[in-house]
């Protein structure tokens, strides 16, 4: 290391501090350097349901984490190490600080291969696979009846999606309404909105397959000939996903520490609201 290097042993200390919207730049260059699409409109979103931390070296940003409370789940997201500063122990660091504000609630991330081994040191445990999709929107007719629903049916979307997913999450299912566009059908509904390199669907939720599937069809054929993108929590859907120009392109690992019991439910989270989000 050199007397030049940004890790020279007069570097100012790394220290930890709430995260605010003022670190939303310094986030926003961490992200894009580690390769994920968020714009600074997807951090917000983020953030707007969530507590966390980051870490400063001086006033640059170098590490963020997020623990996003949805009742009795928190949901842990965005841990982001700036490469120069990987192999100090930073991550674990930022894992217990927003582990700390997710408290005795369940816990749940999406971790991705280089995030495994240290959710699994910290007591996480594997409970399924998500499954990225995306590419240029193919129409295609669903084939069950979708309707583009009215965003004054956000309370009772957030009630399927909690029956679904055991999270309490109505102030993000209405901030996605209100961003984005609502498809119903009878048993299911999806949330369609711009993210990343065009648009996301999702969540996905819904009484069966068949359902998800219509729903699914419906985001594509709105997005025709756009990006689109869909992270699934049901590989059965990978094929009907490819089928509307979705391609595979990797995904993540789904965890849980201190898991509930789940409740008996009619309902089924087919597609994640964000790999983040869950």
């Amino acid at each position: 290391m050199t007397a030049a290097s940004p890790l020279a042993a007069d570097a100012p200390e790394i220290l930890l501090a709430p995260f605010s919207p003022d670190h939303l730049t310094g986030a926003l260059r961490l992200s894009r350097e580690t390769g994920w699409p968020h714009r600074a409109v997807d951090w917000e979103l983020t953030l707007s349901v969530s507590q966390g931390v980051v870490a400063l070296q001086g006033n640059e940003v170098v590490g963020t984490a997020l623990c996003s409370l949805f009742g009795e789940v928190a949901a842990i997201n965005m841990i982001i190490v700036d490469a120069r500063m990987r192999g100090r122990g930073l991550g674990r660091k930022l894992m217990q600080a927003v582990l700390e504000i997710g408290g005795t609630r369940e816990l749940r991330l999406t971790a991705t291969a280089d995030g495994l081994p240290l959710y699994e040191k910290l007591g996480f445990e594997a409970t399924g696979e998500i499954f990225q999709h995306q590419g240029i929107a193919k129409a295609a007719a669903p084939e069950l009846p979708v309707q583009v629903g009215a965003k004054a049916d956000a309370a009772e979307l957030a009630a399927m999606d909690r029956a679904a997913s055991g999270m309490d999450r109505a102030t993000l299912i209405a901030g996605i309404a209100d961003r984005g566009e609502l498809l119903r059908a009878e048993g299911g509904f999806a949330l369609l909105r711009e993210f990343g390199r065009g648009r996301v669907l999702g969540p996905v939720v819904a009484q069966d397959a068949a359902t998800a599937r219509a729903l699914i069809a419906a985001g594509a054929t709105r997005c025709a000939g756009q990006f689109l993108r869909v992270d699934l929590a049901d590989a059965a859907l990978a094929a009907h996903a490819e089928a509307l120009g979705l391609a595979y392109v990797g995904g993540g690992t789904a965890m849980k520490k201190a898991a509930r019991a789940a409740a008996e439910t009619d309902f089924t989270t087919y597609a994640l609201a964000s790999q983040a989000l869950g």
